[in-house]
């Protein structure tokens, strides 16, 4: 889905919608900066769809968005219990945002579990609306409640809106030929419906959508627009929903262009996609099925079209495997996995950087260790990705900070790689890979070139005057090595994991020349260029925040709220986490204190300390959520005072 960002002419437009309806006699509508919305229920009520859908209409309006699916961890847990729920935040607003919101504007709770589980995420006042015909007894005794909290007052703070949802949506699909259970199914579309009218969401996309999934089972779509539609008509009929909402579209946010709503999985599918493109290579995919990275390998199966070859293998092992063979023969390779695969492939990753070949491995970080939290977020491999493997094995590591910028980042990851002859890690995480917000569609002239030259024919001359290929005969400026596609004649040469010799690439156990590669490998990528390390200070602060990857958002809505409060504070974000920028010590030193967030227990912070011998102060959090930009005002506010 495309949208272009609407002008200060059809936001006009709007407006006198707006009044139109108002001067016909419609129910009250007020005008809102911003509004963040959960929808909450079992993981069989499709709120991740709803979510979805609600986001693609928001996107295609115009306003600037920012998301959080929120998965339960098992494949599918007990209905109507606490493990089971499964929801949808979606913060969206007509100026720049950066985060999906501390708390929500809005609840919609599809049982007593959603209910119980996101309560204490709401501020006073916030509206719940719920689906008052699952509040059965036997529901609500499941997760611990001994009387309904729709009736003992505990709910009087909040602007409850009882709906019951189910029963009006068997009733308006009481003339399609469906058992109970089939129409009940339909309940979301309701609910989405409801919500669409609440805050004027566009309605036609979300009736082709239906179309489109259900195409084969006409009856099925048809029952679902129908309840969609009886949503939209329940709001604007009922009393109980006296007020809807208008939030214009964030026009002054973005800059002009073409526009869609996107999700870090995706973009980095698509960033892949481009970097083969541009590289004028095959792009092909080595991977094993792992949560949450597997929306990668299925984005890129579909895309054979552009060159692009996938292999779903039967373990992380031989993905990785097949994903280094493929760059010995002359593709982008690339490998998808989270924390528990990139243990498994340490090995090969370490023949990677000993054959020095291109690779992207890419790693979706989860709650760890083991297999942790499978669907909860987390900035814990770092120091895997940095250390990880046997022997001095550097490898650069590139991370994106927001789930459109994962495009840009995998370009970058590639670039590394195609230039310095190296496997690098792209470090995403879940909230990123599933959260999405509008990305500026880029012009083909502001992509890189990504352009390699492959070994032709002999680069070195012996002493009696013989012409010979050395695989490991270096680029001056860059430490790679040639690389020489297989069958290529006269360029044949050993590879494998035993150390190469300088130069010719024979087995080799000098003592002296280990040491020489060692060292040579590690020059190689601490002279990968990158850009200098931006500082945001405006007003000449004495404290410091740096962060990387995901914290990009909350860290930037807590520095707003500082400044707005009047207190200096300077920020910096690092994409490249190995080499770091070459200012960034410069950077360090200009400030008395430096606060490092971080989903994790000090990673960054340990890595700064010691590379600069600077007291960086640690902020961490994991507990499977990215941080609220209040809780992190608060934890600076306190680090600058203290």
């Amino acid at each position: 889905m495309t949208s272009q960002v609407s002008s200060p002419a059809e936001q006009a437009d709007g407006a006198v919608v707006g009044e139109q309806r108002r001067a016909a006699g419609a129910k009250d509508v007020r005008r809102l900066d911003r509004v963040i919305i959960r929808f909450a229920g079992d993981s069989g009520d499709g709120m991740q769809l709803t979510g979805d859908r609600f986001t693609s209409e928001t996107a295609s309006f115009g306003n600037d968005l920012s998301t959080l699916p929120n998965f339960p961890a098992e494949i599918r847990a007990p209905a109507g219990t606490l493990p089971g729920v499964s929801s949808f935040q979606l913060h969206f607003a007509d100026h720049d945002i950066l985060t999906p919101g501390d708390a929500p504007n809005v609840l919609v709770a599809m049982n007593p579990a959603a209910l119980r589980a996101n309560i204490g995420d709401l501020p006073r006042g916030a509206e719940i609306i719920v689906n008052t015909d699952e509040f059965t007894k036997r529901a609500m005794q499941k997760v611990g409640y001994e009387a309904s909290p729709l009736e003992d007052g505990s709910l009087d703070g909040y602007n409850l809106h009882p709906v019951p949802l189910t029963t009006l949506t068997v009733e308006a699909l009481k003339e399609f030929e469906l058992s109970r259970k089939e129409a009940e199914r339909s309940k979301n579309m309701f609910a989405l419906g409801l919500l669409s009218w609440m805050y004027h969401r566009p309605t036609e996309g979300t009736e082709k959508f239906l179309k489109s999934k259900f195409a084969k089972k006409p009856d099925i779509a048809a029952a679902n627009i129908a309840a969609f539609r009886a949503g939209w008509n329940f709001g604007e009929t009922t009393e109980d929903f006296a007020v809807s909402y208008e939030v214009a579209p964030a026009a002054k946010a973005f800059p002009v262009g073409t526009y869609r709503n996107i999700s870090g999985n995706l973009a980095l599918a698509y960033g892949l996609v481009a970097a083969g493109r541009q590289a004028d290579l095959p792009l092909f995919l080595g991977s094993y099925p792992i949560t949450p990275a597997s929306d990668i390998l299925h984005e890129l199966s579909r895309h054979k079209n552009f060159g692009v070859r996938t292999f779903q293998a039967e373990d992380e092992i031989a993905g990785i495997g097949a994903a280094l063979g493929a760059a010995f023969g002359g593709a982008l390779a690339v490998t998808t996995t989270s924390g528990p695969g990139v243990a498994l492939k340490s090995e090969t990753i370490g023949l990677a950087v000993s054959l020095e070949l291109p690779l992207v491995v890419v790693d979706i970080q989860r709650g760890g260790p083991s297999t942790g939290l499978p669907t909860k977020t987390e900035q814990a491999d770092l120091l895997q990705a940095v250390y990880g493997r046997n022997g001095e094995a550097p490898v650069p590591v590139v991370a994106p900070c927001t789930p459109a910028d994962c495009f840009d980042a995998a370009l970058e990851a590639a670039r590394i790689a195609l230039t310095y002859r190296t496997p690098v890690f792209l470090l995403s995480d879940g909230y990123l890979a599933n959260g999405s917000e509008p990305w500026r569609i880029p012009e083909l002239d502001e992509l890189p070139d990504l352009r390699v030259q492959f070994a032709q024919g002999p680069n070195h001359t012996l002493a009696d005057g013989t012409e010979v290929f050395w695989p490991y005969k270096r680029d001056a400026r860059t430490l790679a090595r040639p690389w020489a596609i297989p069958g290529t004649p006269g360029l044949e040469h050993r590879i494998g994991g035993i150390e190469k010799q300088d130069g010719t690439g024979n087995i080799s156990y000098d003592p002296a020349n280990h040491d020489f590669m060692v060292r040579t490998r590690q020059a190689k990528v601490d002279g990968v260029e990158v850009p200098d390390v931006e500082v945001d200070d405006p007003s000449g602060a004495d404290t410091l925040v740096l962060g990387w990857g995901s914290t990009y958002g909350p860290i930037t809505a807590a520095v707003r709220r500082l400044r707005t409060a009047g207190v200096p504070i300077a920020q910096a974000h690092l994409r490249h986490l190995n080499p770091f920028p070459k200012n960034l010590g410069a950077v360090l030193e200009r400030y008395d204190k430096v606060v490092i967030p971080e989903m994790n227990l000090g990673q960054l912070a340990t890595l700064v300390r010691a590379k600069y011998l600077v007291d960086a102060h640690s902020y961490n959090q994991v507990n499977g959520m990215p941080f609220k930009a209040e809780q992190l005002a608060t934890a600076l506010k306190e680090a600058i005072d203290g």
